[in-house]
Order: C-alpha cells, then sequence, then structure tokens
C-alpha cells in the first residue's frame, strides 16, 4: 500500500482565495503546506484546520529570490505535491507612466516569475505520480484590458497562455492545468486599491463573489478538460464581450 500523503502547496495563504484553497483543499488532501507573508494569519489558518489535515506553514515573500528558494525547499522536503495553487499577488491601480516602475516589475516577479519557478519545481513530481492539479489564480484583467491595470493585466494575461500551453505540453500526463480568472471578490485584495482610488460602490453588487465560491467552482471545473474558468455567470458575459471585442479588432 503506498504511503503517499495527498498534498497541496497554496502560496497567499494568509487570506482571500488563498485561505479559502486551503480550507477546501484540506477536505480532499491530506497535506496542506500553506505559504505567505503574515505568519499569525498562517498560524491560525493552521490552528482552524488542524482537525482536517495536516498543515505545514511557510513564512515567505515570494517576490523575493529567498522567498522563492525557501518554497521550493519545503515543495522537496514535504512534497511531492498533488495541488500546486499560484494565487500570492497584488496590484497597482493608476497610469502606467505615473507609477514607480519597482511596483510594476515586482508584480510581474510574483505574478509570472514565481509562478512558472514553482511550477517548474513541482510538475517533475508530478510526473512520476502521474497525475497532478496545478491552479494558476489569473484574473478577468487578463480578458477584459483596463485603465490604470496595465501591468496586472498583462502579467495575467501570460499566466492564461503559459497555463493553455502547458496543458497541451502535459497532454497525456495525467496533470491538470488551470487558469482561473476571478472579476471582483469580497477579500483584503482590494483594499490598497481602493487607496488608490478605486472606487467600489461603482461595481454593480451583482459582480461581486465571495472566495468560497470562486474557489468551489475552480475546484468544481478540474476533470472537465477547461483551462481557463471565469467563474461567475457574470464575469462570464463580461469576459465573452471582452473576447468579442478583441475579434473585432481583427477583421
Amino acid at each position: 500500500m503506498s504511503d503517499h500523503k495527498v498534498t497541496a502547496l497554496v502560496t497567499g495563504a494568509s487570506a482571500g482565495l488563498g485561505a479559502e484553497f486551503c480550507r477546501q483543499l484540506a477536505q480532499r488532501c491530506d497535506v496542506i503546506i500553506a505559504v505567505a507573508r503574515r505568519p499569525d494569519r498562517l498560524e491560525a489558518l493552521a490552528q482552524e484546520l488542524a482537525g482536517s489535515a495536516e498543515v505545514h506553514v511557510l513564512e515567505a515573500d515570494l517576490g523575493t529570490v529567498e522567498g522563492v528558494t525557501r518554497t521550493m525547499e519545503m515543495l522537496r522536503q514535504k512534497g511531492p505535491v498533488d495541488f500546486l495553487v499560484n494565487n500570492a499577488g497584488f496590484s497597482t491601480f493608476g497610469n502606467f507612466s505615473d507609477l514607480a516602475i519597482d511596483s510594476q516589475r515586482d508584480m510581474v516577479s510574483l505574478h509570472v516569475d514565481a509562478a512558472i519557478t514553482l511550477c517548474r519545481a513541482a510538475i517533475p513530481f508530478m510526473e512520476e505520480l502521474g497525475a497532478g492539479t496545478v491552479i494558476n489564480v489569473s484574473s478577468l484583467a487578463a480578458l477584459a484590458p483596463g485603465k490604470g491595470l496595465a501591468v496586472y493585466g498583462a502579467a495575467k494575461a501570460f499566466l492564461n497562455y503559459y497555463s493553455q500551453a502547458l496543458q497541451a505540453e502535459l497532454s497525456g500526463t495525467g496533470i491538470e492545468v488551470q487558469a482561473l480568472c476571478p472579476g471582483y471578490i469580497r477579500t483584503e485584495f482590494h483594499d490598497s486599491m481602493s487607496k488608490a482610488g478605486v472606487d467600489r460602490e461603482r461595481v454593480p453588487p451583482q459582480m461581486w463573489m465571495d472566495a468560497g465560491e470562486v474557489v468551489s467552482e475552480s475546484l468544481a471545473a478540474l476533470g472537465s478538460g477547461q483551462v481557463i474558468v471565469v467563474p461567475g455567470e457574470d464575469n462570464r458575459a463580461m469576459a465573452r464581450m471582452a473576447m468579442e471585442q478583441q475579434a473585432a479588432l481583427l477583421q
């Protein structure tokens, strides 16, 4: 009998979607590796999930080489992982030419560099297992470009393309890749953007989703063969409209 423990590694796990992924995956997994920058939040999450799964927490800033290296070492020690959820992220808001370049580069480093590095570390072990799941948390902004989100949306668009190409490369291996593209979520994510001028009140109430709903739709889509997953019917309608507009540009 195999002694393999079904394991998930979730980044950005201290709040919002990351914490919710940990909660819902704890019902599917034996081990949860929760990675984030806030150790107090991670410890609280570990206590919450103690009766559901074996939880290992790692304080790490994935925007740094040190943080990524420490996370890969945790993966090596506690893995292999069956689920990799690349969720850590942030966004600035404002015209590109008005924003500090460092914050824009930091977004690319976190959303792109950290995600592909962790994928490269995890996937060979998944190939040995003959199964695995990679969920790259993207955004509706990757499908519907908008002012104030130039670099954020572009970084998320990279994740969409990367996830689709990666799934094609891994066809037949038993590994599934998903790019999750949520819209507005009731989490702390928009706090910093509100300070930069984003008016939450202008967003129609039906466009907001709870983190639990988003994660449930993500996990429910596994096994469907769908790589790009947009949770919420209103968000899917917006995505279809945006893609139609993009297609019109090619005519």
